[in-house]
């Protein structure tokens, strides 16, 4: 009798040979685990193919798309309106020093007189702005002065602060601030100017 035959076992129950018999795995345990190694075999091609089309240039159809919504329209900008600005004999100017040096007022004026300035007043700033200013200077004049004045006399002094107040008159102030060594040379004002009068269309957007 076989080791393999249970006691009081015996006959055609009796196991013989010197093998033990092997269990088989489940069927659904076996499909379950081919299914999934087939899914993820499928993922990792389709990943690679990603890949390749991005290196190989398969990929660049949202690149071109976006290159053609951001390529600028071949018409040229329109031109914005010319600006009316007032001509410098038509702007009165006080110039006052509101520095601890002498004679800036004067030169000051003299050169705005030479370049069509009507000048009114010379002489040392107010109490309210002497040795108060920073900067080059500060523009100071009616609300009015905002839309045009100023821009013709800011041109002469690069930097220049603008202030306005409640007086009734149409004269501005020029007010020499304590960074103040000279008016700016008459082209770059003559340029300056231009640019005012004549603004550049706005430039096409880059991609």
């Amino acid at each position: 009798m076989s080791m393999l035959t249970p006691p009081g076992m015996g006959g055609k129950y009796r196991i013989t040979g010197d093998k033990y018999p092997r269990m088989r795995r489940p069927r659904r345990r076996l499909a379950a685990a081919v299914t999934g190694s087939a899914l993820a075999v499928g993922l990792i091609g389709w990943g690679t193919s990603q890949l390749i089309d991005v290196f190989t240039g398969n990929g660049t159809r949202s690149a071109t798309v976006a290159k053609a919504a951001c390529k600028p329209s071949k018409a040229s900008p329109a031109p914005l309106p010319a600006r009316s600005l007032p001509r410098p004999a038509q702007i009165k100017v006080n110039v006052y020093n509101a520095t601890p040096r002498s004679g800036l007022a004067k030169a000051a004026a003299e050169e705005l007189k030479k370049r069509g300035f009507a000048v009114g007043q010379v002489g040392n700033a107010p109490e309210l702005y002497d040795k108060k200013v920073a900067g080059t200077g500060m523009l100071l004049g009616p609300p009015q002065a905002t839309q045009g004045a100023f821009a013709v006399l800011g041109a002469q002094l690069a930097g220049a602060q603008q202030k306005t107040d409640a007086r009734e008159t149409e004269d501005v102030d020029l007010i020499l601030g304590t960074a103040f060594k000279e008016l700016s040379k008459k082209e770059d004002a003559d340029r300056a100017l231009a640019a005012l009068a004549n603004p550049a269309p706005a430039s096409s957007p880059k991609c």
